[in-house]
Parts: structure tokens; sequence; C-alpha cells
């Protein structure tokens, strides 16, 4: 596997996107509520710090999402979005939306336990030949301990993921 881009921040690979296993048994239900950012692989669209997600269940099944960030000038930067499980039958797959017209990001919930940590996966391939990931460790607390982000890097090394490259961490909250 290659990457192609600076190691520092978010990277393109060649190749097809690793296919990690997912979390079985999920319950989208119990995962509604407030996540915090604990770690995460470089994301060129996540500008800020003190990262967080708030997903709430609608009526129609699909979630809305929440996501906030503290930007370097103080202020919060926020967007909403939608999700939805893609597939019934393996409901820790969703796809996530946030601009109409533009198609569903992959969110791959691979890890869960509900009330303390969760790990999430996001590949899309381009062109045949590529492709751009991201990976989070989200938190219901704004702190995990160093064994568990641990386990969690080893189940995304696990499922083909190159975790071989700066994390970036979030350890300034609000």
């Amino acid at each position: 596997m290659y990457s192609i881009g600076p190691t520092d921040t978010q990277s393109f690979h060649l190749g097809n996107c690793p296919q990690p296993s997912v979390q079985e048994d999920f319950n989208v239900t119990e995962y509604m509520g407030t996540w915090y950012e604990i770690e995460k692989l470089p994301a060129a669209f996540e500008r800020g710090k003190c990262n967080r997600a708030t997903y709430s269940l609608l009526a129609d099944g699909t979630v809305k999402v929440h996501n906030a960030e503290l930007l370097s000038n103080g202020k919060i930067n926020s967007i909403d979005g939608v999700a939805k499980v893609i597939n019934e039958s393996q409901p820790a797959i969703l796809g996530v939306s946030f601009f109409r017209g533009v198609p569903d990001a992959p969110y791959w919930v691979l890890s869960t336990d509900y009330q303390s940590y969760t790990l999430v996966y996001s590949c899309s391939e381009y062109f045949g030949f590529f492709y751009i990931d991201f990976a989070w460790i989200l938190a219901r607390t704004q702190a995990l301990t160093v064994d568990v982000i641990s386990q969690l890097r080893d189940k995304l090394a696990a499922g083909g993921v190159n975790v071989n490259r700066p994390y970036s961490l979030q350890p300034d909250w609000l």
C-alpha cells in the first residue's frame, strides 16, 4: 500500500478500500447521543478541536447528525446532516450526507460498547485506483484510557487500515 501526500495530513492511498469488520448486532437507538472525538486519522474537512457529534433518531428511522468543532479564532463551526442504515442486515454500515445532491459518505461502526467508546471508519474509492479513508475514536466523555485507545487502533490495523500515520489527538476541551 502506498500513500500519496504529506504524512501529517489526510492522504490518498493506491488500491481499494480496506474492508474491516463492523459491529455485529449494532443497535442504532443505543448509539444515539453525544460522542466526543478523542483521536482521528487526519481529515481535511475538520479544522478545529474539541470536535463532537450528536446523533438523534428521527421519526422516519434516519439519524440527525450534528457535528461541532472549536476553531482557532474561538468560534464554533457546526454542520448538520442525515445518516441512514444502508442495509438492514448490517445496521452498523450507514451512509451520511451533509449536502443535498452529494452521495452519502460511508460511516461504518467497527466497534462500540454504546456507553464509553466507539470506533468509526469511512472509506471512499475514486476512479478505481485510489481511496481516501478516515477513522475516529469517539467517547461519551472527553477521555478514554490508553488501553482502550490501543485496542481500537489494533482493531483498525487488523481490518487492513493503515494506522502507521499520524493520529490527531483532541486533548484540549472547552
